[in-house]
């Protein structure tokens, strides 16, 4: 049998800029300045380099947990480089999650910005612990842990990539479960570069005039797309951000980075508009503006299209699929909906026995296309279950309307959507207990003023306790020291019981009722 051809997605990304005479191009902008294209081959194979020369071999994982910045890029494309498996992780975690994600991957090393570090204190501290850690940006010379500047300075600035296949283990993602349990998702080399093919310049028609900013992190899917895939592979500049996308630094950078592209998800718009800090219709470059995370309300893209003079275009996407599968177009936005199939990609609906639903009827959202992962890292159970063949399972409920467009019908599952991140009910419930005076608790989706879910406890307290807003604001804090800020209850419903099935299964359905 022939050797699969040579591929190697991070040399694919960067080359043809270069090729192109884009070496001196500005491919990204951060809050140290620009950085071109040119700067951003070297220094990704200098961190190639270092990679190997610290004993990493092709196959090792190495985690990044790092806000987003130049240097992000670089460690990323520079670990493909060397055939080493970057693994980005969500900077709003808990200690606990992240020794359990460093612990399942079976980290070699941490890369971490510095206000970072104290996450993993414990994990760290652990005797079977021998993870190198790599601390980017100013810090302190004796933190105890090599600096990412010193660690990359000292690479070569040629490097020749490790001969690896477009079918091979690449990147991973980490994905909430229902149990609040995290799932290593494994992409390959192919899939970076596909999701620009199929998404990027045929429905947003970007190009290397377009300046990119993307609300949504390196660490999602949906982020790690808008700002590596896509500028690397239409030689786009991108903008980024190392803090929060507050409305005050969002519209600074709408402002003054003046970016022609503008990914966000639905409560971010919400935010923006209620902030009254948007610039008016002629003070600004926005060409297209793109939202995905959660279902978008009408209302929501009606205001900005008044505000601002540009539509949203809303998609549908996951962790499990790399990018947006789903999708309105320019010129083509139907209310309420998710759009239609991007092209490459199928979608269909199906009933609990697998069969196709009638149009109209609501189903199960299967998809199939070239950017779907191959796993769940150590967990062969859920990967079967929902990586089926060529279908990817969703975990969405869907309608199709008569002309063909995918209307959202909630989730099939209890996950809830929070600002385009999953949360489990059972991880927050199970916060919610521990304190000493709940005796049980189930959480569902409410829609806030602006039509967004958000999470709702109905809590059950001991005999004794009392109910009052005091106590429900305690229990708020509560959840927030335990579990990542995003995931707290925003109401709390004091209740006398909780509806259940016979076999005193918590029937969330009557609460969201």
């Amino acid at each position: 049998m022939a050797e699969p051809a040579s591929y190697n997605a991070a040399i694919d990304l960067l080359s043809s800029n270069i090729k192109r005479g884009r070496g001196d191009k500005t491919a990204y902008v951060d809050a140290a300045g620009h950085h071109s294209f040119a700067k951003l081959d070297q220094l990704s194979n200098r961190a190639a380099n270092a990679l190997r020369r610290a004993g990493l071999q092709p196959g090792d994982r190495i985690t990044l947990c790092m806000f987003d910045s130049f240097e992000l890029p670089v460690v990323f494309l520079g670990a493909i480089k060397a055939g080493i498996i970057p693994v980005p992780l969500n900077t709003l975690l808990t200690s606990r999650d992240y020794s359990y994600i460093l612990n399942d991957c079976g980290a070699r090393a941490l890369f971490v910005s510095p206000p970072l570090l104290p996450q993993f204190a414990d994990f760290l501290e652990a005797d079977s612990n021998d993870v190198a850690v790599i601390v980017d940006g100013a810090h302190k010379d004796d933190c105890g842990h090599a600096l990412l500047n010193d660690f990359i300075a000292a690479g070569g600035d040629a490097f020749e990539a490790v001969r690896t296949a477009a079918g091979d283990m690449c990147f991973w993602l980490y994905t909430s479960g229902t149990t609040g349990r995290p799932k290593g998702v494994v992409h390959v080399h192919s899939s970076l570069m596909s999701t620009a093919r199929q998404y990027a310049r045929p429905v947003l028609g970007i190009g290397d005039s377009d300046m990119i900013y993307s609300a949504a992190k390196f660490f999602f899917a949906y982020g790690l797309g808008n700002q590596l895939t896509f500028p690397l592979a239409t030689g786009a500049a991108a903008v980024l951000l190392a803090g929060p996308p507050t409305p005050e630094a969002v519209c600074e950078i709408i402002r003054e980075q003046k970016p022609t592209v503008f990914f966000g998800v639905p409560t971010l718009y919400a935010m923006l508009l209620a902030s009254d800090l948007l610039p008016g219709p002629d003070e600004h470059n926005l060409r297209v503006c793109v939202s995905a995370g959660e279902a978008l309300p009408a209302e929501l893209l009606t205001r900005w299209k008044k505000r601002m003079g540009v539509e949203i275009l809303d998609g549908i996407g996951s962790t499990e699929m790399l990018h947006i599968f789903l999708s309105n177009r320019s010129g083509q936005v139907k209310l309420n909906s998710t759009g239609k199939a991007v092209d490459g990609y199928e979608a269909r609906l199906v009933d609990d026995d697998g069969q196709p639903v009638a149009v109209g009827e609501l189903g199960s959202l299967e998809v199939a296309g070239p950017t779907s992962a191959t796993m769940y890292w150590n967990q062969p159970e859920r990967s079967s279950a929902t990586f089926r063949g060529r279908w990817t399972r969703t975990g969405d409920q869907y309608h199709v309307d008569e002309e063909g467009f995918f209307i959202f019908g909630g989730r099939s599952d209890d996950m809830l959507k929070v600002g385009g991140i999953f949360v489990s009910p059972f991880e927050v419930e199970s916060a919610l207990v521990e304190h000493d005076a709940v005796m049980e608790a189930a959480v569902v989706g409410q829609a806030d003023q602006d039509e967004l879910i958000k999470p709702k406890a109905f809590v059950v307290l001991h005999s004794g306790v009392d109910s009052s807003a005091e106590l429900a604001d305690e229990l708020k804090k509560f959840v927030k020291t335990r579990l990542a800020g995003y995931k707290y209850p925003r109401w709390i419903e004091f209740t006398d019981e909780l509806p259940k099935t016979a076999t005193g299964k918590i029937q969330r359905f009557k609460l969201r009722d």
